[in-house]
């Protein structure tokens, strides 16, 4: 490990110690991420000029003002990624039909070696759009979409497939194209080993928020005797529902409802039609714990409260401040046992934890 990495590992440690030492946690356990190769998205503008084009991110000057900053090569992602962007971009120079007007370039890589790039255009895409992009798929061997105002061409298939191993069990996972996916795999896979160490073994039900995908729910799974996980996105949705199906998983149950929705339904106060249609008892579990990961924004009052009436929070944040602020309601009824940071965005100050709390 560099010590400019270490540097700034430490930094989030102390800072992340400082912040929540009122709570009393036990010792912070502290999971590195590699120090390059670690991103599996990234997104680039496309640069153009009278006699080049190339890809592009922006850094503000001193001044303030936006400073156009050519990207060759990004080394904190995929090297699937690096490997493709040289690749991609002389084979679009080569083709005005797939570099007119090109906008943007976004990449998603996997652990298990898929690539899904999409292409988005300030223009219409006209039917010669189709074969060069198919060729250019088959030469680089990638899954392509064209995308621009009303228009989505999708030549193979708008997801990838990724494979993520906890405790020598290998789960795979659809992610499907501008749907939310971790974007550091390999310390994803210790934020899920983490969460199952965490959850111990449970012979009651897991009750899951804002599940996504199904990323923390299939290896939850295993030490739950059932478990309720909820999303709102249908995108999400569905890509869980393939996930569970995929991995011949039986005891998860997903319904379409946010948090708040869940809230309301779990107090009796709302009926809802998503719930019998999916044929979802909500009465008929024993939910002894509850996990969340919800977005930056953190959880509303009415779902705290809710959390509040279990045994068992597993709460992992990918924003300390809403965490810190979250904790002041919950730490009235529940302490914290276990304590993680996860640098899933190495050289940012974006930091992710796990935390569980326990009902005093």
């Amino acid at each position: 490990m560099t010590s400019s990495y270490q540097q700034q590992l430490d930094a989030k440690f102390a800072r992340i110690t400082a912040q929540f030492a009122e709570f009393n946690p036990p010792a912070l356990d502290v999971f590195a991420s590699p120090e390059h190769h670690y991103r599996m998205r990234a997104e680039f503008r496309v640069w153009h000029t009278e006699d080049d084009m190339f890809y592009a991110m922006f850094e503000r000057d001193e001044q303030g003002q936006k400073k156009v900053v050519r990207i060759d090569q990004f080394e904190i992602a995929d090297q699937n990624i690096n490997r493709l962007m040289p690749e991609l971009l002389n084979a679009m120079k080569a083709d005005p039909i797939l570099s007119q007007r090109l906008f943007e370039v976004h990449f998603l890589a996997t652990l298990s070696g898929e690539v899904l790039v999409s292409l988005i255009y300030h223009r219409k895409l006209e039917e010669n759009w189709l074969p060069a992009a198919k060729q250019l798929a088959d030469q680089l061997n990638v899954k392509l979409i064209g995308r621009c105002r009303g228009q989505k061409f999708v030549l193979t298939d708008e997801f990838v497939v990724e494979k993520l191993s906890v405790f020598e069990r290998e789960y795979i996972y659809k992610q499907i194209e501008s749907s939310f996916t971790q974007p550091n795999a390999q310390v994803c896979q210790k934020m899920l080993q983490w969460a199952c160490e965490a959850a111990d073994h449970s012979e009651k039900d897991l009750l899951e928020l804002y599940c996504g995908n199904g990323n923390f729910t299939l290896p939850l799974s295993t030490r739950f005797r059932r478990v309720l996980a909820t999303e709102l996105a249908k995108s999400s949705v569905y890509a869980a529902q393939w996930n569970i199906q995929q991995n011949q998983i039986d005891n998860i149950q997903v319904a379409r409802l946010s948090a708040e929705e869940f809230t309301q339904a779990y107090n009796g106060e709302r009926e809802f039609r998503r719930l019998q249609e999916a044929n979802i008892d909500i009465t008929s579990y024993d939910f002894d714990t509850v996990f969340v990961d919800p977005p930056r924004a953190g959880i509303d009052d009415e779902t705290l409260k809710l959390l509040q009436r279990f045994k068992r929070i597993i709460y992992i944040s990918c924003n300390p401040d809403t965490l810190y602020d979250n904790f002041q309601t919950l730490a009235a009824t529940h302490q914290v046992t276990k304590f993680a940071l996860f640098d899933q965005f190495p050289y940012t100050h974006h930091v992710e934890s796990g935390v569980l709390l326990e009902l005093k």
